[in-house]
């Protein structure tokens, strides 16, 4: 039986609990968030099932995880660790296994390499283990194109492009992005942080040279606003001529002066939704997903799949690469 507080009830913490719930042997016994709109409420109703859980949302993490006691603890609280360090912490502390949504803690030591050595120390202290995982950063521009270099003699360059389609994505993404905005105002926000567009360009990149072994010199991180040519309506949102429909954004890693891993990120209205990969070298290999890869409920599958895997690792800071395999348990094949 796994025991697992979902902390974090927004819609990708949501998703989580969901597919959680779906698997054998798998028991939700506690709810952690801050918003009064859910605080106080049954987990079940928030969940949308059909039944009362008999357990209620509460904002006081202490309390929950020192009554409950969970084997693992599915965080979705933020993007950045050193926002949401005190979570994790915490959570070490009642000694849950922790898998978190959090981008930068797919590969914290870049960004935060003391807050990063923190939670390492805590978690081993504790026996437990800590990871930060998603679809991006976590497996689509890292873990995959890792994999696929697997059958080449060498390599000269890799190129990762995720392209999707804004105008079906959730309200929070499409404001993450800053859909409609002027471009004075997406410039704006992006520097206040008012918006975040895509967090973890950096981890990729660096999660994936750890991976196939490469020491890079250096890493950078762009993002720019692609702009509608015409006025667009997606819903409620009314995007004029020459605001923003969307992004793109790119990380490149360099190896030798040389732009060795290059990851571009396109995220607009009207784009088209597909992943592909370009490694090359002996031989040149290209991989392509023409339908895209969803998002929010590929996120929370990952999680839930490495359960396992985090459970019997070795205390500590992990990443991917730590735990593989990683695979969805085939259950029935009747679908």
């Amino acid at each position: 039986m796994v025991r697992f507080v979902s902390y974090g009830l927004g819609p990708i913490g949501l998703l989580i609990a969901s597919v959680a719930l779906t698997r054998h042997g798998y028991e939700l016994v506690g709810a952690i968030d801050i918003s009064p709109s859910i605080v106080g409420r049954d987990v079940g109703q928030v969940l949308g099932l059909n039944k009362l859980m008999g357990i209620k949302v509460e904002s006081n993490a202490e309390t929950v995880l020192k009554n409950v006691k969970p084997d693992v603890v599915f965080h979705a609280t933020g993007s950045y660790l050193d926002k949401v360090y005190s979570q994790i912490s915490l959570s070490i502390v009642h000694r849950a296994d922790v898998i978190s949504t959090c981008e930068t803690l797919a590969y914290p030591y870049y960004r935060y390499p003391e807050l990063a050595a923190k939670l390492d120390k805590e978690a081993k202290e504790h026996g437990v283990s800590v990871m930060g995982l998603g679809i991006n950063p976590g497996f689509l521009m890292d873990l995959l194109p890792s994999l696929l270099t697997a059958p080449c003699v060498k390599i000269s360059k890799i190129e990762v492009t995720r392209s999707l389609d804004a105008s079906n994505r959730r309200k929070s993404f499409q404001k993450k992005i800053g859909l409609g905005l002027s471009q004075e105002e997406f410039k704006k926000r992006l520097l206040s942080g008012d918006i975040t567009c895509h967090v973890g360009f950096s981890e990729s990149i660096l999660l994936m040279a750890s991976i196939i072994g490469v020491k890079l010199q250096d890493v950078t991180e762009t993002t720019e606003p692609l702009l509608a040519k015409k006025e667009i309506s997606i819903g409620d949102v009314q995007i004029k001529e020459s605001h923003v429909r969307g992004i793109v954004g790119q990380g490149v890693g360099y190896l030798d002066g040389l732009d060795f891993i290059r990851l571009k990120l396109i995220a607009a209205v009207g784009e088209q939704d597909y992943e592909e990969v370009k490694i090359y070298g002996e031989p040149n290999l290209t991989w392509r997903c023409n339908t895209g890869t969803p998002g929010d409920i590929a996120t929370a599958a990952i999680v839930v799949n490495s359960v396992q895997r985090v459970a019997e690792a070795k205390p500590g800071l992990l990443t991917v690469k730590d735990i593989l395999p990683i695979a969805c348990p085939v259950v029935s094949v009747k679908l």
